[in-house]
């Protein structure tokens, strides 16, 4: 191979590297990347999680799909977009955890944003596989129904943060309740760990989410 073929051929691979990375290069499209870990969307949906118009947020789903980041699935009028598969989620989770490592202004607005958060005693992956290997805990999903049912940590509740307090029937006082949500940046969780501890429960938060549970090739479910 003769050197100027070996530059035609770097170039393009790093052209091609670049088209991921160009998918990316937007705040509003990594926020779509979050919503659609969770399960498959329609533009609509996506739309209105991210308080954007449809119009902007089908450009945005766009230039993720020319990016082979998502696909499309058509149902009459709708669209329904879903990440092209695991690997999307990983390397939005690689941009979030090495934003929280190398960028002070990121560790600071998590922290402001979420003030008492240690004092949630969050749980990590390996403490909560051991909690509920030993029957020691509750596992509740607080994401909204349709994420749960679209898919889960195996032999969790779902307890939807806007339906807890008219639900804590369901959960029993005599054990700890872990309370999961989409993510380290979704406060459903949060919130329903303040609900319990105010009612009398012994309660914390699972430190990341359901995609950051499937992702490690742990049990999950769906309906």
């Amino acid at each position: 191979m003769s050197s100027s073929d070996q530059r035609r051929f770097t170039t393009q691979l790093y052209d091609q590297l670049a088209r991921l990375t160009k998918g990316l290069a937007s705040p509003r499209r990594l926020e779509l990347v979050d919503l659609l870990a969770q399960r498959e969307r329609t533009v609509e949906d996506l739309a209105r999680l991210a308080a954007m118009s449809v119009a902007n947020t089908s450009r945005h789903l766009q230039a993720l799909r020319s990016a082979r980041l998502v696909t499309v699935r058509r149902a009459g009028l709708h669209a329904h977009y879903r990440l092209a598969d695991g690997g999307v989620f990983e390397l939005w989770q690689a941009v979030r955890d090495l934003g929280e490592r190398r960028l002070a202004s990121m560790r600071e607005l998590v922290s402001s944003h979420f003030e008492d958060r240690g004092a949630l005693e969050p749980v990590g992956i390996t403490e909560l596989l051991d909690r509920l290997s030993a029957g020691a805990a509750v596992l509740v999903d607080a994401r909204p129904e349709d994420e749960f049912l679209a898919g889960h940590i195996a032999g969790a509740l779902n307890v939807p943060v806007e339906e807890l307090e008219a639900r804590l029937h369901v959960l029993p006082m005599d054990q700890e309740v872990i309370a999961y949500c989409r993510g380290p940046y979704c406060a459903f969780a949060d919130r329903a760990v303040a609900i319990l501890r105010a009612n009398g429960y012994r309660a914390r938060r699972f430190s990341l989410g359901f995609p950051d549970w499937r992702s490690a090739g742990l049990p999950v479910a769906s309906a």
